[in-house]
């Protein structure tokens, strides 16, 4: 491997949907149900763009800015995601999931804690709860996949 470039490792998403079509359409029909929750678009893609900022997901990352973008999430709150526990702009219900967001994609650093998970219930039913954590957990799984295999940012077909 020494001598090679980093891109000769990178597979593209074209490439992976022609590999993996299963997985592609399992992910988005989970993708489907969780949109069609009744969460709103707004916190689930704000929730999807935390998390890959914290994975370092460019692929993700750039795809769900657009997506928040087209939620009505607006560019000031995209700007301050990274900070959110300071930016002072963000609502609770939106603090508990951006917590509970980070908790979990973080979890091999540290177990959530009850403390966010309180918070967390405070202002989701467990209905909401239920389908927040899939959210996240989804998300990790694609950042896992464009991540790990270094999907370049694009539009996804």
């Amino acid at each position: 491997m020494s001598g090679a470039s980093v891109d000769q490792y990178r597979i593209d998403w074209e490439d992976f949907l022609k590999s993996a079509p299963e997985v592609v359409t399992t992910l988005r029909t989970l993708t489907k149900v969780i949109a069609d929750s009744g969460l709103e678009r707004p916190l689930t893609e704000l929730v999807k763009v935390r998390a890959s900022q914290l994975n370092g997901c460019a692929f993700c990352l750039a795809l769900h800015v657009e997506f928040a973008r087209k939620a009505g999430v607006s560019q000031k709150a995209l700007d301050l995601l990274a900070t959110w526990h300071e930016a002072e702009i963000f609502s609770a219900r939106e603090q508990a999931a951006l917590a509970w967001t980070e908790a979990l994609t973080l979890m091999a650093q540290q177990r959530p804690s009850a403390e966010v998970f309180a918070a967390l219930c405070q202002q989701f039913s467990p209905q909401e709860v239920a389908f927040l954590t899939s959210s996240i957990g989804l998300i990790n799984a694609w950042n896992r996949i464009a991540g790990g295999l270094r999907f370049a940012p694009a539009a996804v077909s």
